[in-house]
């Protein structure tokens, strides 16, 4: 190297030092292979190599420059001379075993000897990739700002600088202006003039000059919206934006429109009076009360039913006149309603006043009212006079029992005529109209099981459903409802059960059940080729669950399904043929049993209905 610098007149020295004391990276390239001559310690250091890359080609210390067009750049600046600058060039490097992007600005420059000929390349470079990271940091942190605000539920505006410079707001915000994104960049006052004469622009300013914020609840505002001045109110929030020396650059502004809330109140508050007028209009006892449960309010009707003073308690009067034997059962239903604030409804009976030991019935039913944070502020409720009604559906009852005892003899009688048709048939070799009496055959015994069920319906409703308990294998109870079950289905009925063992209840209610939930998981998932049944044994309990992959139950149905005569609605649901009485019948069993029926159900992909029933004897 000695040779060359003093051949070409440089003095090796005074090149030495600018190359090690140079606060920039520095290397020397020279020949056509580019050699690498000499590299300070920061370009070894940005390179990731040490003093063994003195004297090799570059492109050989760092073949990963090859694939990324940096031949062609030395080849440039070598052949023609020409001059190369990289502005926050990325570059892919291998430094200490693993590759990296990164960025650096640097010049490749010519090196020329006396005789004007290039015998090299200096590189200066700088690296400068902690600043494009960051910049890019903050690129996407603002974009995360900026897409958080227009995303958010509230209106969001903000604004900058003492002039109020409106700098950004949501689309929401926007709308609650009555104005488009035209505003964008204008000065507050200007693109809401209406502003004018209310305190808003003077808050905001205030903010600038003493860095605290202002908050608001249902504020009344002036704002021109659709063309026209409108007044609204607001819950908003003015928030300084403080830079690192603690000076109000920016004003955060989030506001959420409450003129509905507001308005819907004073109209509540207006109309309180009508509604005390209303409720002593009405026929039913209207009444009140507090979110404890206390009665606080009866409408003139009550008082004039009962004959009873204003001045007495109206929990006591209620107390009173409910019947005696229900009205801890009627205080749990109430108790719960208030838990879990879901509406009460109860039928009981009433003692009438005009004549005492008689009872009257009543429907009770309440909803809870809410405040504008969504808190129940009290409780509505009717006492409405049914007696008539129970009393026309005490006749339905006996009417459906006397006209099902009556069909069940010529339904006998029409099985027996249709089964010797059948063999006659049969006999007769005429399989054709055989059939067809087989048919008829099994249309009869679809009517029996209708009639029967209005039958246990009729007894379930006078107290007379017997159940007949004894000891008795479960598991064989299982087998057979499913064998029965399976021979008139195209499903596949698959069974999962623990060996349960003998249990102590009516055995012919249970197969009654179980033969309810199996057919009804066939007929309501016409779609699917499996149901699914399974039982254990959990804690002295037995559970017995039927799956299905069906229509599903929609959720604000699925309380109703055990309720006598309902049927599911839908437009697929009303295709299936039935009464509704069958889970009925099915809840009335198990709860006498002592134990519970209940459903899970998804709509759109199938059902769970399940029973728990004690495996011990059963206590009433």
């Amino acid at each position: 190297m000695k040779n060359f610098f003093e051949k070409n007149n440089v003095s090796h020295d005074s090149l030495l030092t600018l190359f090690s004391q140079a606060p920039v990276s520095i290397c020397l390239l020279l020949g056509k292979n580019y050699i690498i001559e000499n590299a300070n310690a920061k370009m070894l250091d940005l390179w990731g190599k040490d003093q063994s890359a003195i004297g090799k080609p570059i492109l050989d210390v760092m073949p990963e420059l090859k694939p990324q067009s940096f031949e062609e750049i030395l080849s440039q600046v070598y052949h023609k001379g020409e001059i190369f600058k990289g502005d926050r060039l990325p570059v892919i490097l291998e430094k200490y075993g693993s590759f990296a992007e990164r960025f650096f600005n640097f010049i490749y420059t010519p090196v020329i000897n006396q005789n004007q000929e290039i015998i090299g390349i200096s590189v200066v470079a700088t690296e400068v990739t902690d600043q494009i990271l960051s910049e890019r940091k903050l690129v996407e942190s603002e974009y995360r700002f900026e897409d958080l605000i227009q995303k958010s539920d509230y209106s969001i505006a903000i604004y900058r600088s003492e002039d109020l410079i409106i700098e950004l707001a949501n689309d929401l915000m926007l709308k609650t202006w009555g104005k488009d994104r035209s505003v964008i960049g204008m000065k507050l006052e200007d693109a809401l003039p209406e502003l004018e004469g209310q305190p808003f622009i003077a808050l905001l300013e205030n903010i600038f000059k003493t860095g605290i914020g202002y908050s608001a609840t249902e504020d009344a505002a002036d704002l021109v919206v659709d063309g026209i001045k409108q007044t609204f109110y607001f819950n908003f929030s003015y928030k300084p934006m403080k830079d690192s020396q603690g000076k109000v650059y920016a004003i955060y502004n989030m506001a959420v429109d409450v003129t509905d809330l507001v308005l819907t109140r004073k109209k509540i508050q207006e109309s309180e009076v009508k509604f005390r007028e209303l409720a002593d209009s009405m026929p039913q006892f209207v009444w009140t009360c507090t979110t404890e449960g206390d009665i606080n309010y009866m409408n003139e009707n009550w008082y004039r039913y009962t004959g009873f003073s204003k001045d007495e308690d109206p929990e006591i009067s209620v107390q009173r006149l409910i019947k005696p034997d229900i009205y801890d059962e009627v205080s749990r239903i109430w108790d719960e309603s208030l838990k879990t604030q879901k509406p009460f409804e109860v039928e009981y009976e009433f003692e009438d006043p005009k004549n005492p030991g008689t009872y009257r019935w009543f429907l009770g039913r309440a909803i809870p009212a809410f405040d504008e944070n969504g808190n129940i502020k009290q409780w509505i409720g009717t006492f409405t006079d049914i007696n008539e009604f129970k009393q026309l559906q005490k006749q339905k009852d006996n009417f459906l029992g006397i006209a099902s005892h009556e069909l069940k003899t010529p339904l006998t009688s029409l099985k027996l005529y249709t089964q010797f048709i059948e063999k006659s048939l049969v006999i007769a070799n005429d399989l054709k109209n055989a059939k067809v009496a087989q048919k008829m055959d099994d249309q009869i015994d679809h009517l029996k099981a209708l009639v029967e069920d209005l039958l246990d319906v009729t007894k379930i409703q006078n107290g007379k459903i017997q159940l007949n308990e004894s000891f008795f294998d479960f598991d064989a109870l299982i087998e057979e409802v499913v064998v029965e079950q399976q021979m008139s289905t195209r499903h596949k009925i698959q069974v999962y059960k623990n060996n349960i063992g003998e249990i102590y209840a009516d055995r012919h209610r249970l197969s009654q059940v179980m033969s309810n939930l199996i057919s009804n998981a066939i007929k309501y998932s016409p779609e699917a080729d499996e149901v699914h049944v399974s039982a254990w044994d959990e804690d002295g309990k037995i559970l017995f669950k039927v799956r299905d992959f069906g229509i599903g139950i929609p959720e604000d149905k699925r309380e109703k399904v055990f309720e006598q005569y309902y049927r599911v609605s839908g437009t697929k649901e009303h295709t299936f043929p039935g009464l509704g009485l069958g889970l009925y019948i099915s809840s009335e069993i198990i709860k006498r049993s002592g134990g519970k029926i209940f459903v899970h159900s998804f709509e759109g992909k199938g059902s769970d209905f399940c029973f728990e029933i004690p495996k011990a004897k059963n206590l009433k």
